[in-house]
């Protein structure tokens, strides 16, 4: 794989990154007031989307936007996985396992040749 079939994985991993924390890191502080945590998460928000149109708008010439968004769900569900059990203190079970699994077989396919 060439570094412009790496670079939108890249992009998207830091993007996933930013997104969990923009979408749910707040649960962390829930005495924040409610109006301080939707600005904030914009605030997050806005380095996600400069890390997240570059990857797809790079990564559209060697993907197609089904590739790009199957590799998107992935991601996000690795980064969830990991902010889950880290930074939220929630154990993932069998079933989480189970529906991972089942995702990661649907990615298969799409990225089958």
């Amino acid at each position: 794989m060439t570094v412009t079939h790496w670079t939108p994985v890249v992009l998207l991993i830091g993007s996933n990154i930013f997104m969990t924390a923009a979408w749910y890191g707040h649960l962390k502080f829930k005495e924040a007031p409610l109006l301080w945590v939707i600005l904030a998460s914009w605030g997050i928000a806005l380095i996600e989307y400069c890390l997240a149109v570059p990857a797809n708008r790079i990564g559209h010439s060697v993907y197609s936007a089904a590739e790009l968004k199957t590799m998107q769900e992935v991601i996000t569900l690795i980064v969830f996985a990991g902010f889950s059990v880290w930074v939220l203190g929630e154990p993932l079970t069998w079933k989480h396992a189970v529906g991972f699994t089942l995702i990661a077989i649907g990615a298969g396919v799409i990225f089958y040749k």
